[in-house]
């Protein structure tokens, strides 16, 4: 197996640097650049030579991490040193010239984790999610995974799904054995009803935490110079969209990331909304209502107090906006912003998190923050369902639970999951 090696921290100009090497090469590529290796987990301030030109690269610290007691699960090592683009440069190139070393692939050092039981697929994920996390929810979120929340939930899950299958394994091969006792229904399904209604409610909460990764999205719609792009400005306390009078300006859609008390929420200003007269603004038009279908929110702005677009809004949660109320009051109902002035963006903006608050939750609800654990968590109910169907014979009801546990192994990584190892480390920076 190669030794990989990588920048483990950002690209450009910094402070400090860390490359990170894991692999059965460590110790030698040790004695090779920093003369020793250092003893394990102290720091060893040490110059770091060029083994092929002795040529001094940089003075750093050397760390030494044998394994198995590692994050890799293997022999690693860090170099920490000046971040300056020549320094790091150097001495990624005099490892690349090391015979057994080669530049590590996005997500490698994890999967080497992963592979060597350091840490499971779902806490791989998270792993993934904390370093995207933007706002503290989102942090909080991916902490709770990759500390291994979901990982105990599921195995205890699974611990009771074994426990009943050996009820009834032992039914099917021991049954004859004076020292077995009778196979109870009663009792299995005393056993698996709880498991049963705890999958059902992490179900029914998944959503928002799934939704919490990607953010909550509102769009601000309306029809055309209705203040749209100047209230997006407002919003983003900066200037990202172009104003002007002249109707069909934004053709094209702009988002402005915010962090509203910890949850992220994106803002989109559209194009305005009327009967097109060009191509272009009738191809931004309609990339507006193609998206509005995956929105959490619609804020409808109006100067006049204008009815929403009923086929846009009506399956989708509105927010009626009067804009420009330095100019005439808003209407019953509506709430008025000035966006030039900032007058009723605060409001507009607490009303906002209110609604993504109820949306995403706090980060902490739940444990189910993928898709892919929701439809093996699905899978696994189903099994479990058909185990408790009247009448069913044992060796069917075996194979359910073997199923259902198939099933809630293949969230955590330890069954059946090579297809999508790929898909999931693909995601992770080179480095990590």
């Amino acid at each position: 197996m190669d030794t990989i090696f990588a920048l483990g921290t950002g690209a450009g100009r910094a402070a400090i640097a860390v490359i990170r090497l894991s692999g059965p090469h460590v110790r030698q590529t040790l004695e090779q650049f920093a003369g020793a290796v250092p003893s394990p987990r102290v720091a060893r301030f040490t110059p770091l030579r060029d083994p092929e030109s002795t040529e001094m690269l940089d003075q750093g610290l050397a760390l030494f991490f044998p394994g198995p007691h590692s994050a890799t699960g293997e022999d690693y090592a860090e170099f920490h040193i000046h971040g300056g683009r020549a320094v790091v440069d150097g001495v990624l190139m005099a490892l690349s010239r090391r015979s057994g070393l080669r530049m590590a692939e996005p997500g490698e050092f994890a999967r080497r984790g992963f592979a060597n039981g350091k840490l499971d697929l779902s806490q791989a994920e998270a792993l993934a999610d904390l370093i995207d996390a933007q706002t503290e929810a989102q942090r909080r979120q991916a902490l709770r995974v990759a500390g291994g929340a979901l990982q105990r939930e599921v195995e205890r899950w699974r611990a009771v799904l074994i426990d009943a299958m050996a009820l009834v394994e032992a039914e099917l091969d021991f049954s004859d054995e004076a020292d077995v006792e009778t196979f109870d229904r009663a009792r299995l399904r005393l056993l698996l009803k709880p498991v049963l209604q705890e999958m059902h409610i992490a179900l029914e909460i998944a959503p928002a935490s799934e939704r919490m990764r990607e953010g909550f999205l509102a769009m601000i719609l309306g029809p055309p110079n209705a203040g749209k792009s100047t209230l997006l400005n407002a919003l983003a306390r900066r200037d990202l969209a172009i104003v002007s009078p002249t109707p069909g300006t934004t053709r094209d859609m702009i988002e402005a990331h915010l962090d509203l008390d910890g949850l992220p929420v994106t803002f989109v200003d559209t194009a305005g909304l009327r009967e097109a007269t060009e191509e272009i603004e009738r191809i931004g038009v309609d990339r507006v209502v193609e998206r509005v279908r995956t929105a959490d929110l619609i804020l409808w702005l109006s100067p006049e107090g204008k009815a929403s677009d009923e086929r846009l809004t009506s399956k989708v949660l509105t927010l009626k906006v009067a804009t420009k109320m330095d100019l005439a009051p808003a209407p019953q109902g509506w709430l008025g912003v000035c966006a030039k002035s900032g007058e009723g963006v605060d409001a507009l903006l607490r009303q906002v998190g209110e609604h993504a608050k109820a949306r995403l939750g706090d980060g902490a609800s739940s444990v189910l923050i993928r898709e892919r654990h929701r439809a093996e968590i699905m899978a696994a109910m189903t099994g479990v369902d058909s185990a408790l169907a009247e009448g069913k014979d044992l060796e069917f009801i075996a194979e359910d639970l073997r199923s259902a546990a198939r099933a809630l192994g293949r969230i955590v990584g330890s069954v059946d999951v090579e297809d999508v190892l790929g898909a999931v480390f693909s995601r992770f920076c080179i480095g990590k």
